[in-house]
């Protein structure tokens, strides 16, 4: 089986994590399922104003930037950015911090020579970005809810790196069927939390895209999925939930390689699930989540 490739979230919240797995992945491959890759890791800096999805807060400093961009780069994964803020207009282009992140990502490449990634969905954002920032690879986000083939498939026609289908088509087998050509350069997301065919989820992007601009922390959307806290158990009954070994078969009868992961704004012991539960063989699970554990503990000193 060709490698498969997984795209893990929160490249600055989930920092000492992802750097675990990714030791772990080289140290112990014969714990890990085969062919199993790290694709790249998504996220925002905090307080980035083009980031969207879901908002994140704060501020980080150039030289943590640095650190953060090269320690994965060296460890020959590209750091992906979310840039999907879909309230973005061109007053927003001259934002000094999230250029500042840009022209600090771009100084940087993997070990092996690739650069790092873009998620976008805002033309005026696109455009500028791809004027300004070049080097990068750009990739088409779920955000922009492309639910008709057609429209993926125009979206596979453009120069993205890869295009993220949304996850309503993850268990559509026709669309599967007729996506197959381009499966090497689909990005499928396994693990959504929400509902497939949500009428709020556009509306949803809008209000976190929103509360990024303004800095509006305690807004609270009225969303179905918030009223019980989430955890991996509960997120393995989604209808949209693909399972550890339906990806084996995604790969072997379609070609599709590339899954993410979700995990931004959820609890570190639930992203560790997920990655237990889809990275790790079956008969190593506790014996890694336990290794996992421990070496995460002497990185934070908690």
């Amino acid at each position: 089986m060709s490698n498969i490739y997984w795209h893990l979230p929160g490249f600055c919240v989930h920092f000492y994590l992802n750097q675990v797995i990714i030791h772990m992945m080289k140290q112990y491959p014969d714990k890990f399922r085969d062919g199993y890759r790290v694709g790249s890791v998504y996220g925002t800096f905090p307080g980035a104003i083009w980031n969207g999805g879901r908002a994140v807060f704060g501020i980080t400093s150039h030289g943590d930037m640095e650190k953060i961009i090269k320690t994965y780069n060296d460890l020959d994964v590209p750091v992906r950015f979310t840039w999907t803020n879909s309230l973005i207009e061109e007053k927003h282009l001259s934002d000094t911090y999230c250029n500042l992140i840009m022209e600090t990502a771009g100084n940087h490449r993997t070990s092996s020579g690739a650069t790092n990634q873009v998620l976008v969905n805002t033309p005026v954002l696109e455009e500028y970005l791809r004027k300004n920032y070049p080097d990068f690879e750009y990739i088409s986000s779920t955000t922009k809810r492309l639910t008709f083939v057609e429209d993926v498939r125009k979206e596979l026609e453009k120069d993205y790196y890869l295009v993220v289908l949304d996850y309503d088509l993850n268990h559509d087998e026709k669309a599967l069927d007729e996506l197959k050509p381009y499966a090497d350069r689909i990005e499928i997301l396994a693990d959504e939390i929400c509902f497939p065919n949500c009428r709020k989820r556009k509306e949803h992007y809008r209000d976190e895209s929103l509360a990024q601009l303004r800095f509006e922390k305690g807004t609270v959307f009225d969303c179905p999925n918030k009223r019980t806290r989430p955890n991996f158990e509960v997120c393995k009954k989604r209808p949209a939930f693909i399972t550890a070994e339906e990806v084996a078969d995604y790969a072997k009868k379609w070609g599709y390689c590339n899954f993410k992961l979700v995990g931004r704004g959820l609890p570190q012991k639930m992203v560790i699930d997920s990655y237990i539960y889809y990275l790790v063989k079956d008969k190593y699970r506790d014996e890694m989540r336990e290794k996992i554990e421990k070496q995460l503990a002497k990185l934070t000193g908690k």
